[in-house]
């Protein structure tokens, strides 16, 4: 039984990553199970084509006499469950967010791994679940920060959220969304988390447009087109996870950042995309 609390910024592609990384987990038989843990804008749902739950998160945290499971839905494309908050505005006020903690602990005991996607920022929502986790994976996206800076943006965000997770005894790495840098900037920038932040890099996931467009369509990326080069990227960071978390070895090839330098860089060579696009 472990627990995954996925964090960063707004726009960094947490919710992208924690649809991605559970469809990889639950595809190689773990049972997966992911909670909406942004209380106030959730929208994990629409990545497993759930659009209004009429049991969710929500409807848990108010209804005590609710069972957990009767709020969980399962995904029969992707082998996901998951735990879905509402779309509607009047089940987000007067949340008791103490009581997420309580769900999360009655559930993921059903699970070998339990993805939760966090709020942007500081994850005030799913702080109370902090205690419950074993890994926290922050994800950042560098493209919109200028490279000269990028360092200083580094120190303020990762560094921040390292000190929260490590505070409660989770075990911390980065994953580099949406990367469309030169290869020399990345190397630089990996180079500084590992060696100045102290923080493992797990994975590194390059532009692609097709993931906004399997979100259109209320799919993970991994389902929608295997064959996209963000799709093979989510699967390369599940095997460093797998063997990070689960000490699981797929075909080895070498040190950690070497297979991850090897996939990405495969990967980028494929094809780049525009400059000032997002996704």
């Amino acid at each position: 039984m472990v627990s995954m609390i996925i964090t960063g910024r707004g726009g960094a592609g947490k919710t992208t990553m924690t649809a991605n990384l559970s469809t990889y987990f639950a595809r190689r038989d773990y049972r997966t199970l992911v909670i909406d843990g942004d209380l106030y804008l959730p929208k994990l749902a629409f990545h497993f084509g759930i659009y209004n739950p009429a049991y969710n998160l929500h409807t848990l945290i108010k209804n005590r006499n609710m069972r957990v499971v009767e709020a969980v839905y399962h995904d029969v494309k992707t082998g996901v469950d998951v735990l879905p908050g509402s779309p509607r505005l009047y089940d987000v006020l007067d949340l008791d967010q103490r009581r997420l903690r309580s769900i999360v602990r009655e559930i993921q005991s059903r699970y070998q791994i339990t993805i939760i996607d966090s709020p942007v920022g500081i994850p005030f929502d799913t702080i109370s679940t902090f205690r419950l986790a074993q890994y926290q994976l922050v994800v950042i996206e560098i493209e919109r920060s200028p490279i000269h800076t990028i360092h200083r943006m580094i120190e303020n965000e990762v560094m921040k959220l390292k000190s929260l997770g490590e505070a409660y005894g989770l075990k911390v790495g980065v994953v580099i969304n949406k990367v469309r840098e030169s290869s020399p900037s990345v190397d630089d920038i990996v180079d500084f988390l590992e060696a100045t932040v102290d923080v493992p890099v797990v994975g590194m996931v390059p532009f692609d447009d097709k993931v906004p467009e399997a979100t259109n369509y209320g799919r993970p990326l991994l389902d929608y087109d295997s064959h996209a080069r963000a799709s093979k990227a989510f699967s390369e960071t599940g095997v460093i996870l797998d063997e990070w978390i689960f000490g699981v070895t797929r075909k080895r090839r070498g040190s950690l950042l070497k297979r991850l330098y090897t996939a990405f860089l495969s990967l980028l060579s494929r094809g780049r995309a525009p400059m000032g696009e997002e996704f």
